[in-house]
């Protein structure tokens, strides 16, 4: 596929998002804040007999967020709970199919974060070190990012 067919596949994604709401009957969630850009994301999940039964999620994000959002639920429903565990950056990264770039990484992995908090929050575990680091080099990149923008007077986002 190209680049203009992975960007096609966002929109589709952020217009009409794939198991968008909150859950009735949820058995956890998580969620997670991009302060930056505003990006705010809760997931839902409803698991049994250790796998993801039923995923939804909420909030007010960006296209690259929510398109990220819509195909992760799309991912991880049904999986075990060891295989939605092992869903990473990558992952991600490759659902989307394109780069996003340092300013928009945060946007891009901030629905694995509210993904994993929920996970781990059922699991009754903290995220692992792996994991973090994943998800706080999206942070710091975008940290960084925000302080050149600052710094030379350009507007992030």
């Amino acid at each position: 596929m190209n680049e203009d067919m992975y960007r096609e596949n966002i929109l589709d994604h952020y217009k009409l998002p794939h198991h968008r709401g909150k859950m009735a009957k949820a058995s956890c969630s998580g969620h997670a804040i991009n302060p930056f850009c505003g990006d705010d994301i809760t997931f839902y999940l409803k698991m049994e007999k250790g796998a993801v039964a039923d995923v939804s999620f909420e909030g007010h994000a960006c296209a690259i967020c929510t398109a990220s959002a819509s195909m992760l639920t799309d991912e991880v429903k049904g999986k075990s709970e060891a295989k939605a565990r092992a869903i990473g950056k990558e992952r991600v990264l490759e659902m989307l199919g394109i780069a996003p770039g340092p300013t928009r990484l945060k946007c891009a992995l901030l629905p694995l974060k509210a993904f994993k908090l929920a996970l781990y929050s059922h699991l009754g575990k903290k995220m692992g070190e792996k994991e973090k680091r994943e998800i706080d080099e999206a942070d710091e990149n975008n940290a960084e990012e925000a302080g050149k923008d600052s710094a030379s007077g350009k507007v992030s986002k």
